[in-house]
């Protein structure tokens, strides 16, 4: 029994608040499954207490670690170094532990564009594309998109400054068209799939819409990063118009994919990791 405690690796989720994520059920019951020796924990990390908390997860011999807000940015400067999409997103979400030190990546957007190659496959790279927001999630989504070929990406934000912000950050790697919430309104018919990257809609606010499904192009993929609830209000309204709905749980699950398999080598079961989230969240 010693021995298997002292093999047992640890990996983790820092954030603030953290306890309702489910990244420490999914990772927990993969492992398990996997008969791999591991344990998952989430790490309630408040934000002045960052650099002590890294230096804590170091002393205790941890292996590697998911992050979440408010973390995501403030994390790289305690890092030893960053893979080439974090830097470019500027953002970690995944850390790993290896020969150079604590390395930092970005998984969501590749977790993220996995799901909605299940909906949109080989058209991806001819779509018109349409995502909301400027925020972490965002740049994610959009470096991601881009790294797929995406050659037709245009970003609104209410706080259209931010925007553009966003389409100078990305124009190293592609060039993408920043629009005023307004503008972009108009040019809805316009787009094969549209993206919510905001917390707009997310329980307990869930009246509220990102975006207007008047307009809707017939069959348009209508996105959104929220999977609780498992179908917002905007989803259920744009799917009475005719519009193809993905929500946020796939890329919930790519992203803690990617992540496992960085930590272990091992390519976890993404149908059972799906299962797990799906059967805490009440769906099917």
């Amino acid at each position: 029994m010693s021995r298997l405690l002292h093999a047992e690796k640890m990996y983790g989720v820092i954030g603030h608040p953290v306890g309702h994520s489910l990244s420490p059920l999914m990772h927990n019951d993969q492992f398990q499954h996997q008969s791999l020796p591991a344990f998952y924990h989430a790490f309630d990390v408040m934000p002045e207490y960052l650099g002590d908390a890294l230096q804590g997860l170091k002393a205790l011999g941890v292996s590697g670690f998911n992050v979440t807000v408010p973390h995501k940015i403030e994390v790289m400067q305690y890092l030893d170094g960053l893979d080439e999409e974090a830097r470019l997103i500027g953002a970690v979400n995944t850390i790993v532990k290896e020969e150079k030190g604590w390395i930092g990546y970005n998984t969501d957007g590749d977790g993220y564009v996995q799901s909605l190659l299940s909906k949109v496959g080989s058209a991806l790279p001819d779509s018109n594309i349409l995502v909301i927001g400027a925020g972490g999630a965002a740049r994610a989504v959009i470096s991601a998109l881009t790294g797929h070929k995406a050659e037709q990406v245009t970003i609104t934000n209410r706080t259209f400054s931010k925007a553009e912000a966003l389409q100078e950050r990305m124009a190293e790697r592609a060039a993408v068209c920043a629009l005023p919430t307004q503008q972009a309104e108009k040019e809805t018919p316009s787009f094969d799939i549209i993206i919510n990257t905001t917390s707009v809609g997310m329980s307990p606010q869930t009246d509220r819409m990102p975006w207007p499904v008047d307009g809707l192009k017939p069959g348009c993929v209508v996105s959104d990063l929220i999977y609780n609830p498992l179908k917002t209000k905007w989803l259920q309204e744009a799917q009475k118009r005719g519009a193809d709905i993905l929500n946020g749980t796939g890329m919930f699950v790519g992203q803690g994919a990617i992540a496992f398999e960085k930590w272990t080598g091992i390519q976890p079961d993404t149908k059972r990791m799906h299962n797990v989230v799906m059967k805490q969240l009440g769906g099917n």
